[in-house]
């Protein structure tokens, strides 16, 4: 009896999509201060250029598309097309998301998230990108001037299909670690170490591409 009510209780659990569970409510001792599935919209966001974002709609499911170029230009060399997360200011942090890179395949194919943010011209950003240079796949610094790559260690690109991919940057502001994960969470694909900004906005987006984003969570402590 108490094997087939064990039974039971397995299989209505895996009978439960992962999507209605829920994100989990601590990660690296860190509680979770911010999550969107886009399900009710996109207010909680602020893109640098609304024409170029949108909620759709994909099997039933919403996500969040930047389905065209932004007409955003930055005042210095850094990505085009970001949408901030309004009223979201972290310092030692995770986040995590589902991405989906829709551009043509080229040496620079990206997507991108962005942390540490101060202003248009002060924050981190991750560039994951078909092949690394110096302007590509990697993590980047932007300080008042053109952005420059602050990697440590990466790979020598990111693999970009029409799939989605789980995303994961990990932030401690007081060692200055900066490690990326994607899919394999037990090995980054790139890590830096840097302490210009030890607080700041959350935000995705490409430097001149278009991609998809969903299931968005941050786990973090507040400034």
């Amino acid at each position: 009896m108490v094997k087939a009510v064990i039974m039971l209780v397995v299989a209505m659990s895996a009978a439960v999509p992962a999507e209605n569970i829920g994100p989990q409510k601590e990660f690296n001792g860190m509680p979770l201060v911010f999550s969107d599935d886009f399900e009710k919209g996109a207010d909680r966001w602020a893109p640098t250029d609304e024409k170029a974002w949108k909620v759709a709609d994909e099997d039933g499911n919403k996500v969040y598309s930047l389905f065209q170029q932004s007409g955003y230009e930055p005042p210095v060399r850094s990505p085009k097309n970001i949408s901030w997360v309004k009223d979201l200011k972290v310092s030692d942090c995770v986040i995590e998301a589902r991405v989906r890179q829709t551009g043509r395949e080229y040496g620079h194919r990206d997507f991108c998230v962005f942390f540490g943010g101060v202003d248009a011209t002060h924050f981190y950003y991750v560039h994951m990108a078909s092949k690394s240079d110096e302007h590509a796949n990697s993590i980047f610094l932007v300080n008042g001037a053109p952005r420059v790559s602050i990697a440590k260690e990466r790979t020598t690109g990111t693999v970009w299909d029409n799939e989605y991919h789980t995303v994961r940057v990990v932030r401690n502001a007081q060692s200055g670690l900066i490690q990326v994960f994607r899919d394999d969470m037990t090995k980054p694909i790139m890590t830096a170490e840097d302490k210009t900004f030890s607080e700041g906005e959350v935000g995705f987006g490409s430097f001149d591409d278009t991609g998809v984003v969903d299931d968005v969570r941050v786990w973090a402590t507040r400034p």
